[in-house]
Formats: C-alpha cells, structure tokens, sequence
C-alpha cells in the first residue's frame, strides 16, 4: 500500500524567498527614492526659513531724515562737481600759461642798433650803416654798436589803444639789461630793428625801456602786423 500524504502539510510548506521579493522590490525601491527626495525638500525649505528668520529687518527711515541724507547728497555731488570743473579751469590755465612762456626762437638774429644820422640815397660802401627805403626814396641810416637777441619771451600782435595795431615783443631777463642801456642812452632818437641785413622798423624811443616789453607801434591794418611779426622773426 503506497504512504499516505497530507494535504494540509503540502498547504503550509514555506514558499520560497524569491516568490516574496520578485514583485515587490521595485515599488519598494521607489518609495525610498521619494521619500529621500521628499526630506531633501523639506530641508532645503527649513534652511530657507533659517536664513530668513536670521535676517534683521531694517525698520524704515523717517521722512526728515531721508530728505537730509538726499539734500546732503547732492551737495555732495555739486561740490564734487564744482571742484572737477576747478581742477579743469586750472589745468587748462596752467597750459595756457606754459605755452605763453615758452620762448620764441628767432630764425635769424635781430639786430637792435642805435641810429646816429641819416642822409638820404644808398649808403657808400664800407660805411657803418643800412639802407632803408622813405617814403622820399632810399635813405642810408648810419648806426652805432648794438646787440643781437636770439630769442624772445613772446612776440604777438596786439590792437593799438587807439586805431591800428601793435606788435609787442617781450624779452627774456637775459637781455633785458642790455636793451635797457641802449634805450636809456637812445630817448627821442630811432633804433634800427635789422634782420639778414636788412631794416625791418625803424621806431623812435619815447623812454627807456626797463621791463623789457617792447610794443612797436605804426602797423595800420592786421596784415601789416602780422607781416611785421614774422620779419621780426626772420621768416
């Protein structure tokens, strides 16, 4: 006779370990993924309130008080401003300055000499004197010892206190002594301005000059002055 079995034995056998994990274990895996995302969330939003609640909250600025600090602030802008534009006026003054003191070089050497007579017609050669033209026609100019200048401080044309115009030439201190004794020993006589031997002007001293500011007067008109300017010049 062949061994009796139970039913109810094979019915309560234990199943194996895999029968409980194969369905379950990726639905499982899921929900710790959202559930760590989930804590993420919930600490970044707790850091979040931290930091707010960490900051103070800045209690608003009277009204008086913030119309001052606007007042002061634009006086501080209109003094920065006022001294940008000093600084400015200045520096350019400064420029302007150098470049008016800066010398002037003479392309040839002017020649200042005394004038001791006149006669008219050529001067005879080997005679101590330049031919200028008259308005009578050539006249020769007899001329004693002289100096010769270089350079000059300035030399600019100027408008006359009457009508016409000036050209004032401004010596360097090097030879305003020089020019001084000539024209101290030469009031009520001419002087005799000659460039490359030949006489640019021939102005009568009124007074001795001792500053060194000579003002040529006689140019009727802008053109001759600024001509007179550059045969000071020699050009």
């Amino acid at each position: 006779m062949p061994p009796e079995t139970s039913i109810a034995d094979a019915g309560t056998q234990p199943l194996p370990a895999a029968s409980y994990t194969g369905g379950a274990g990726p639905d499982a895996e899921a929900r710790r993924r959202r559930e760590r995302a989930a804590q993420r969330r919930r600490a970044q939003a707790e850091a979040k309130r931290s930091r707010a609640a960490q900051r103070v909250r800045q209690p608003p600025r009277p009204p008086a008080r913030a119309a001052a600090e606007h007042r002061s602030s634009l006086l501080i802008m209109v003094m920065t401003l006022g001294l940008l534009i000093a600084a400015v006026a200045v520096t350019g003054g400064l420029v302007a300055a150098s470049r008016r003191t800066q010398p002037v070089t003479l392309t040839a050497p002017l020649h200042v000499y005394p004038v001791t007579q006149s006669a008219p017609g050529q001067c005879p050669a080997g005679t101590p004197g330049i031919t200028g033209q008259a308005s009578t026609g050539p006249v020769c100019y007899r001329l004693s010892q002289g100096i010769a200048i270089h350079k000059v401080s300035d030399l600019r044309v100027q408008r006359s206190k009457g009508t016409g115009y000036d050209v004032a030439v401004t010596l360097r201190p090097v030879d305003r002594r020089a020019f001084a004794d000539l024209t101290r020993a030469t009031v009520g006589r001419d002087l005799a301005f000659v460039v490359r031997e030949r006489l640019v002007t021939l102005p009568r001293v009124d007074m001795a000059i001792l500053d060194g500011k000579v003002v040529v007067t006689g140019p009727p008109d802008r053109a001759a002055a600024d001509r007179l300017v550059r045969e000071l010049k020699g050009r």
